[in-house]
């Protein structure tokens, strides 16, 4: 079926009252993705890593009539609002404040918003109605939440989600990982980052078990799974890069059973998959966006695979894979023609997805809205192919393709060879102005704790070495750069702050040789 949403500009939203919340893996943000829409409001869950000016953007943009706050953060709630109250000038309308008291935090925080006029979470439950009937939703194409883009070059966008689309991504989330009545699941993932991938509906269904924490370490992840048997978790990899490089103080293995991780978010590395598989997890790698209710596809384990030498299984799973049961369309076209491309494993197209697993369209933004469904098609802006057995493989974004004398360079493919490097923790590629090739890959590295830092100009040679063994040469980085790398509020690299860095690196000058 193809959605017209962004045609009606999400009318029905604005008939509903939006209750922000602002609160890290606690078990109240849980009860809100219930709670809130069996009350008849659209749940908006905020990153807690945003700065308070973007969410003073945030609630000004959604109408928030209630907002719900962990007490460690309730700090950052207080300057948005005010933020917000002085942009509003007359015409702001103070939210509802409610605010969650932890017993493992400061109780001064938890005072301090009581005196400033907030409710506690607890008492505030308490003014219910016992006897309340809630009722489903008269449509099920109405809007049961939003979620906030990580707006790196502009303004956030607003993704609003239908109450179909959510049922429908839940029980395919439960049904594509295998996952049975009772898991065990550790919120590692964020429920506040695409309704933490539809997860927090789905275990309800399964009667699961939600193991809540509210700050994500390597050893907080072990002991949860030898304490409580976690069965099942969700990461991005950066979080599973974290976990397979932690020191042998903070892990516990052998792990005491099987433990099934899904990892979306960034294409995740060979190499990470392969390291996660050798201590024991099993990975099933997913790919999809905010706007498809997080992931939508998954690469789906084959029996074949299960002869073949670990490397070979972790380059396999690395790959995006097929659609999700409830993910009506999905195809990688030629964004010229809308024609999808051969199953060759070459030729590149854009992942294009449509169905009631997309979202109704972007908050009070119809240009954009009219660009993402161009065609009747959901555009994702990833460059990808399509290989014989009909599974897809993100090759780079549309903006983050190298030209290099007339060629193109996956930075993603460079990248995934870079993690390779024993002494690499972390790598993101992007184009540097060259004055010969017009652009090459320059590459931002993190290294390891345990790695001498002392020569950087031996590692930068060392590491081109490497790269010059294992790709072809114009795929060799000509730069390497040593450093933190610039983060999202959700833990995705920001190449558009590296972009920009490379280019005020000027131009590589041609060589005198």
């Amino acid at each position: 079926m193809l959605q017209n949403s962004w045609l009606i500009n999400v009318f029905d939203y604005v008939y509903c009252q939006q209750v922000a919340v602002i609160a890290p893996n606690v078990p109240a943000i849980y009860e809100a993705h219930f709670g809130v829409p069996m009350a008849g409001a659209v749940v908006n869950c905020v990153n807690i890593r945003l700065n308070a000016s973007t969410i003073a953007f945030l609630l000004g943009h959604s109408s928030s009539a209630a907002v719900i706050v962990d007490q460690e953060f309730f700090a950052l709630a207080e300057e948005a609002l005010k933020i917000l109250a002085e942009k509003s000038k007359s015409h702001y309308k103070p939210p509802l404040l409610v605010v969650i008291g932890d017993e493992s935090c400061d109780h001064k925080m938890l005072e301090y918003a009581l005196k400033r006029g907030a409710i506690e979470y607890e008492k505030f439950l308490e003014t219910g109605d016992p006897e309340f009937a809630w009722k489903p939703p008269e449509d099920e194409w109405q809007s049961i939440s939003l979620g906030y883009t990580s707006g790196t070059t502009a303004s956030p966008k607003g993704v609003v989600l239908s109450h179909r689309g959510s049922y429908l991504m839940s029980l395919s989330a439960a049904l594509v990982w295998g996952m049975n009545e009772g898991a065990i699941y550790l919120w590692t993932l964020p429920m506040f980052h695409c309704n933490g991938w539809c997860y927090t509906w789905a275990l309800a269904a399964l009667c699961g078990t939600s193991i809540c924490l509210r700050q994500v370490t390597a050893k907080g992840v072990y002991s949860a799974i030898a304490k409580y048997g976690v069965t099942h978790f969700c990461a991005a990899p950066v979080v599973l890069n974290t976990i397979v490089n932690a020191p042998p103080e903070e892990t516990i293995l052998p792990l005491p059973h099987v433990v099934h991780v899904m990892t979306a978010g960034a294409a995740p590395p060979p190499s990470v998959l392969f390291a996660m598989s050798e201590k024991g997890f099993k990975v099933a790698h997913t790919y999809g966006l905010s706007e498809t209710y997080g992931p939508s596809t998954i690469c789906a384990w084959k029996p074949e695979w299960d002869s073949l030498p670990p490397i070979k299984q972790a380059r396999l799973n690395a790959r995006q894979g097929v659609r999700y049961i409830g993910l009506e369309g999905l195809d990688v076209i030629d964004s010229k023609t809308m024609q999808p491309v051969p199953a060759d494993g070459t030729t590149m197209g854009e992942i294009m997805m449509r169905g009631n697993a997309v979202m109704k369209g972007y908050l009070k933004n119809p240009k954009a809205n009219e660009e993402a469904f161009a065609n009747g098609w959901f555009h994702s802006g990833d460059l990808a192919v399509k290989h014989p057995d009909g599974y897809i493989e993100i090759k780079d974004r549309s903006k983050d393709i190298i030209i290099s004398g007339g060629e193109n360079i996956s930075s993603l493919e460079v990248e995934n060879t870079l993690y390779l490097h024993p002494a690499i923790l972390e790598v993101s590629v992007v184009a540097r102005p060259d004055e010969r090739w017009g652009e090459s890959p320059c590459a931002f590295v993190a290294l390891k704790p345990n790695i001498d830092k002392s020569d950087e100009q031996r590692l930068a040679e060392d590491i081109m070495k490497f790269c010059r063994s294992k790709m072809p040469a114009f795929w060799v980085p000509k730069s390497v750069v040593f450093g933190q790398l610039p983060k999202t509020a959700t833990g995705k690299i920001q190449k558009h702050i590296l972009r920009a860095k490379a280019k005020e690196m000027g131009a590589l000058k041609k060589s005198k040789l």
